[in-house]
C-alpha cells in the first residue's frame, strides 16, 4: 500500500473520523483480510521466527514451552504468536490504531474482579500490547476460535459460524460505543450479569462464574500455603510452583537478591493510595510461578506478602519482553521498560485493572510487571466447550475486544471503516479458516523438526542469561 494519510485528531468530529475510516476501507477493502500467506511462501521462515522469540528465556525452559506448543494445533497457536505477527505485517491491513492486546486468543478472555470487586469479563494477557491496527486483534482472535473449533472435533461450520458470530458482536458494539456518551463508553464493562444475559444460563457458565467469586487470596492461602515456624510460607507444588529446581535455581537466587530494590521500584509505579495500602504487607516468601504456553521461559515468581500477620497477598512478577509486534510496528513510545509497556497498556484497554497492578526492573535490568495472581479470576477450558457454548463464547469476546478497541482507539474511525454489509463477516471467516491451516502447517512442520532431532533450529543460540 502507499503511504497511508494520517488519522484526525481525537477533536476532530465524530463526522470527520468516521470519513477517515470509510477512505481506509478504500485502501484496504474488507474482501482482502480473507488472503493469508502460503505456509511454503519463501518469504516466511515460521521455525527461524519461532527461534528468534526464545531469546531471553531461560534456556533449560525452551524445550518445555515446545513440548507445550506440540500437544496439538491450539496450544501451538497459543504460543505462536511472534508467527502471526511476522505473517500480519505481510498482508494489508486497516491502518487504523488502537491498543492492541497483541495476543487476542479465545484462552486470554476470562473473569476477574474490578477494584469495586465487581465480577467483569475481559481480556486478560497484555504481555504483547501496543498500538497498531485494530484488525490484528481481531484477525488472531477469529482465528482461534476456528482452531479451537478444530481441537474439539467440531463440524467445520462450527468454527465459521462463531467467528460471524464474532464479527457481528464486534461491529455492532462499535457502533454503539461509537454513539455512547465518551464517558459513558469510558467505563462500560462486561459484568457477569450482562454476559449471562447474552445467552441462555448453562450449567458451564455458571459454574465459572461461581469459581471465579470463590477465587480469592483468602481461599487460595488454603491450599498454597504451609506454616513454617509460626510464618505463613508458599506451598510447593510442582511442576507449577516451586522454590528450587536445577532449571531455575540460578533465576530465583538473582531475583531474590534484588528483591528489596524490585519492591521499591514497584512500589513507585503504584498510585499513591496504594502505596499506602501495599505498606500494610510484609512479604514472607518467594516461589518460581510456571506460566501456561507462550509466555514459558521468561521469568516468573509469585510473592506472598501477609498483613496483620493473617492476611495473605500474592502477587505475580512476570517477565516482560519485547512484543512481538515491535518488529513490524516499532517500539512502544514513552515507556523506560516492557513492564511499563504492559501495565500502560492493560490499564488503556482493561475495563477495569487489578489495584496491585504495577512495574520495575529485575535482575540483570529485566523489565517485571506485578499483579495479583488471585482476585476473583476464572477462565473456561476448551475441553468443557459444546458448539453452542462456542457461539456464545464467540459473540462475549467480540463484545469485550470491541470495547477494549472502542476505550484504547477511535470507535468512529473503525465504525466507518467496517460499514453495514456482512462483507466483514465473511472476510474474516474466510481469513480464520485459511490461517488455520497455516497454523497447522506450520505445527506440522515444528514436530517434524524436533521428531528429526532438530531442536537446535527453533531453540535461541543466545538464550543464557
Amino acid at each position: 500500500m502507499s503511504s497511508e494519510p494520517h488519522a484526525p485528531d481525537a477533536t476532530a468530529s465524530p463526522a470527520e473520523r468516521r470519513a477517515f475510516g470509510r477512505a481506509q476501507r478504500q485502501r484496504c477493502a474488507l474482501g482482502q483480510w480473507a488472503q493469508v500467506p502460503r505456509p511454503d511462501a519463501t518469504d516466511r521462515d515460521p521455525l527461524g521466527w519461532l527461534k528468534a522469540s526464545n531469546r531471553g528465556r531461560v534456556p533449560e525452559l525452551v524445550p518445555v514451552r515446545h513440548g507445550r506448543m506440540l500437544v496439538s494445533p491450539f496450544t501451538f497457536y497459543r504460543g505462536a504468536a511472534s508467527l502471526m505477527a511476522n505473517d500480519l505485517a505481510r498482508l494489508p491491513h486497516s491502518g487504523i490504531a488502537t491498543q492492541l492486546c497483541g495476543d487476542a486468543h479465545l484462552a486470554n478472555f476470562g473473569f476477574f474482579a474490578s477494584p469495586e470487586r465487581a465480577l467483569v469479563f475481559d481480556i486478560n494477557d497484555f504481555d504483547e500490547t501496543l498500538q497498531g491496527p485494530f484488525d490484528w486483534d481481531v484477525r488472531r482472535l477469529a482465528t482461534s476460535f476456528v482452531v479451537a473449533a478444530r481441537d474439539r472435533g467440531f463440524k467445520p461450520r462450527i468454527g465459521r459460524e462463531a467467528v460471524q458470530q464474532l464479527a457481528e458482536a464486534y461491529r455492532d458494539r462499535m457502533r454503539a460505543f461509537a454513539r455512547m456518551d465518551t464517558l459513558e463508553a469510558w467505563y462500560a464493562r462486561l459484568t457477569s450479569q450482562t454476559l449471562l444475559k447474552l445467552g441462555a444460563e448453562d450449567a458451564t457458565e455458571l459454574a465459572v462464574i461461581k469459581k471465579a467469586r470463590r477465587s480469592t487470596s483468602r481461599v487460595f492461602a488454603d491450599s498454597a500455603t504451609e506454616t513454617v515456624d509460626g510464618r505463613l510460607m508458599i506451598r510447593d507444588q510442582p511442576p507449577f510452583v516451586y522454590h528450587d529446581a536445577r532449571a531455575t535455581a540460578r533465576e530465583i537466587k538473582r531475583f531474590r537478591a534484588g528483591l528489596p530494590a524490585f519492591l521499591a521500584q514497584y512500589r513507585a509505579s503504584l498510585p499513591p493510595e496504594r502505596q499506602r495500602l501495599f505498606d500494610r504487607y510484609e512479604l514472607h516468601d518467594v516461589a518460581v510461578l510456571t506460566p501456561g504456553v507462550g509466555s514459558v521461559g521468561r521469568r516468573c515468581f509469585l510473592l506472598l506478602l501477609v498483613a496483620d500477620r493473617a492476611h495473605p497477598l500474592f502477587l505475580q512478577c512476570k517477565e516482560a519482553s519485547e512484543s512481538v509486534l515491535e518488529a513490524p510496528l516499532g517500539a512502544a513510545p514513552d515507556t523506560a521498560s516492557p513492564g511499563q509497556r504492559v501495565v500502560q497498556g492493560q490499564r488503556l484497554a482493561q475495563a477495569a485493572s487489578d489495584v496491585f497492578l504495577g512495574w520495575a526492573q529485575g535482575p540483570g535490568g529485566r523489565g517485571f510487571y506485578v499483579r495479583q495472581l488471585r482476585d476473583m479470576k476464572a477462565s473456561y477450558k476448551l475441553e468443557d466447550f459444546k458448539p453452542v457454548d462456542l457461539l456464545e463464547f464467540a459473540e462475549a469476546c467480540g463484545y469485550s475486544l470491541a470495547r477494549a478497541h472502542a476505550k484504547g482507539g477511535d470507535a468512529w474511525a473503525i465504525d466507518g471503516y467496517l460499514g453495514r454489509s456482512r462483507s466483514f463477516n465473511t472476510a474474516l471467516a474466510d481469513f480464520a479458516e485459511g490461517y488455520a491451516d497455516v497454523n497447522e502447517a506450520d505445527w506440522r512442520r515444528l514436530k517434524k523438526a524436533v521428531a528429526a532431532g532438530k531442536a537446535a533450529a527453533v531453540e535461541a543460540d543466545d538464550t543464557a542469561s
